[in-house]
């Protein structure tokens, strides 16, 4: 059987008693290592019966059948930071299990899409959620910025998840084939108030190369915490 279970917010601790007492019994855990970064300090920190954590890349997930196919005969976890649901690889997962008759559970946990309200917005009042890319060398894409103002004009607040790299490598190294990865990090919230501030006025300053003197001026709140 196929367990997701949810970590919460970005630590062990945080993990629900339902979901410690499944990772007990499981034959086999793997952790989501591609939405979350954690480091081998707090791997060894969370005891499972002396059980060993097998952390699973992106390329491991989508590509490999390895979980799937172990959770044919054996209990497997699969140990997701928020709530299991929160990305559409861990709904793959769910699909890729029913194609092949196998059970699966789900086990909830706090994600960032409720606790959100620690900010004081209403919930209710927000829209589309947005998640701004890392810009680098592949390109700079901008879409984001367009669910942020098609949000506002219509009164709601946006949620917007910043970008995290795990595991990817250069243009360089991927022409070269070779499998060198770049070190992991996040998107800074400095980061990302920079690249929605220079996309607003790129496309200011396109609205008035057309002479279009009427530019929206955009007024953009960003929650920051920790």
């Amino acid at each position: 059987m196929l367990y997701l279970v949810g970590l919460g917010l970005g630590s062990f601790s945080d993990l629900t008693m339902k979901g410690y007492d499944v990772l007990k019994k499981c034959d086999y855990v793997y952790l989501d290592s591609y939405t979350s970064i954690f480091s081998e300090e707090e791997l060894k920190a969370l005891d499972i019966n002396g059980k060993c954590i097998l952390p699973a890349d992106r390329e491991f997930v989508e590509q490999s059948n390895e979980i799937i196919d172990r959770a044919k005969n054996h209990d497997v976890a699969f140990l997701v930071v928020g709530d299991p649901l929160g990305a559409t690889t861990h709904s793959d997962i769910i699909l890729r299990a029913v194609e092949k008759n196998i059970s699966y559970q789900i086990i909830h946990n706090a994600s960032v899409i409720t606790a959100v309200g620690c900010c004081g917005l209403q919930l209710y009042n927000f829209g589309a959620t947005v998640s701004i890319p890392l810009w680098d060398e592949f390109g700079h894409p901008e879409s984001f910025y367009d669910r942020v103002i098609m949000n506002m004009k219509s009164g709601f607040h946006t949620l917007c998840l910043l970008d995290i790299k795990v595991k990817e490598r250069s243009l360089e190294n991927i022409l070269r084939d070779r499998k060198v990865y770049e070190p992991s990090r996040f998107m800074s919230c400095y980061e990302a108030v920079h690249q929605i501030v220079d996309v607003s006025n790129r496309k200011a300053d396109d609205q008035r190369s057309k002479g279009n003197t009427a530019v929206m001026k955009s007024c953009i709140v960003i929650c920051l915490s920790d």
